[in-house]
């Protein structure tokens, strides 16, 4: 019993530790999402209006190939994670000013179960 409150106790401490929880997204919902937000302009595979977003996991910002970045997305020392893809799905332009996206994702949850769905999408290399 001792070892087992201790591992909970752990636990709390390691999610909590950071300052900041972030919640685990459903990659289903996510692919829903994406189909009616994103595919406007996205793909998984091939570059149309933005880039492709098969791997983009671990990948620089603006370094797709074949695509044509701004400018100061292509400056951008921006690797994409979870953290700078919400940052970016918050507000693009905060996050990179002069970037081409017009889109924000205002909900916590949609944003964490599209960055769940993109994760998804490096499985698939």
């Amino acid at each position: 019993m001792r070892h087992a409150i201790s591992i909970i106790f752990t636990g709390t401490f390691f999610l909590c530790g950071s300052g900041t929880v972030a919640a685990a997204g459903n990659a289903i919902h996510g692919q829903q999402l994406y189909q009616q937000t994103c595919v406007a302009c996205h793909s998984t595979d091939y570059n149309g209006v933005g880039p492709a977003h098969k791997g983009v996991f671990n990948r620089k910002a603006g370094s797709a190939p074949d695509y044509a970045y701004s400018a100061a997305v292509k400056a951008s020392m921006i690797v994409w994670d979870e953290k700078t893809l919400d940052k970016w799905l918050t507000n693009p332009e905060k996050l990179i000013p002069g970037q081409k996206m017009g889109i924000k994702v205002s909900s916590a949850k949609d944003r964490a179960d599209l960055i769940a769905y993109l994760k998804t999408l490096n499985d698939q290399k």
